[in-house]
């Protein structure tokens, strides 16, 4: 339940500018766990639902960083374009249903693509969607947003410059190393791992990546006896 865990605030559209109501999440929320590939586990809540906050005026959908940073004016151009024609209209629900969080990601991630934006972007986009899908138990709909993930992490990898906020090249590695590891692709899980675990200066400059990475190793071995 989202009741207690989550508040209503108010902010400005970056595309329409005019003022939408926003859900955001409290800090204090219980974990329980943490998946391979960084999905964590809250108590009776899913805050990735509430990760995408969208306009109840145009439908611009985005993470909290990019509806509170100024948009460039090229790519807002576009976005007005696609938006301001009032095709789109998304009601505020201060509740979000599954239904409710999938279609602000998939509206995000479209966002992203029209204005050619950064295929990380996009990347963690469809990775916290895989974990709403993975929360609910729809383990195709998961499946589906985990290789979309891995394509755009791997875009990302060979077209963006590192650290992209506090990911680093390494840190993107492991995760598409753990991605295919959730898809059974045992081949592409130890060719990404590879790459960390045969570099000394994974060990030296980051060593919680280092270990992630061998203790998957550990697991991809443990399941083959």
């Amino acid at each position: 339940m989202a009741i207690g865990n989550t508040f209503v605030v108010e902010k400005t559209c970056p595309v329409c500018e005019k003022t939408t109501r926003v859900v955001k999440t409290r800090s204090r929320i219980t974990v329980i766990s943490r998946d391979e590939d960084a999905c964590t586990h809250y108590k009776d809540f899913c805050p990735y639902y509430y990760t995408v906050w969208v306009c109840e005026h145009c439908g611009f959908a985005a993470d909290e960083a990019t509806f509170t940073t100024k948009i460039p004016d090229r790519h807002l151009a576009i976005l007005r374009g696609a938006l301001l024609g009032g095709k789109i209209k998304i009601p505020f629900a201060e509740e979000r249903t599954l239904g409710n969080a999938a279609t602000a990601f998939r509206l995000a991630i479209k966002f992203v693509e029209i204005i050619h934006g950064k295929a990380s972007k996009k990347a963690k986009y469809a990775h916290q969607l895989a974990w709403i899908f993975r929360e609910a138990g729809d383990v195709a709909q998961e499946n589906e947003f985990l290789a979309k993930a891995a394509d755009f992490y791997e875009a990302a990898l060979a077209t963006e410059h590192f650290p992209i906020g506090e990911l680093t090249d390494n840190a993107a590695v492991y995760l598409v190393a753990a991605i295919y590891y959730r898809l059974g692709d045992r081949k592409k899980t130890t060719s990404y791992l590879s790459r960390l675990i045969g570099d000394q200066s994974v060990r030296e400059r980051e060593p919680r990546i280092y270990d992630k990475a061998r203790d998957l190793w550990g697991d991809i071995r443990a399941r083959r006896r």
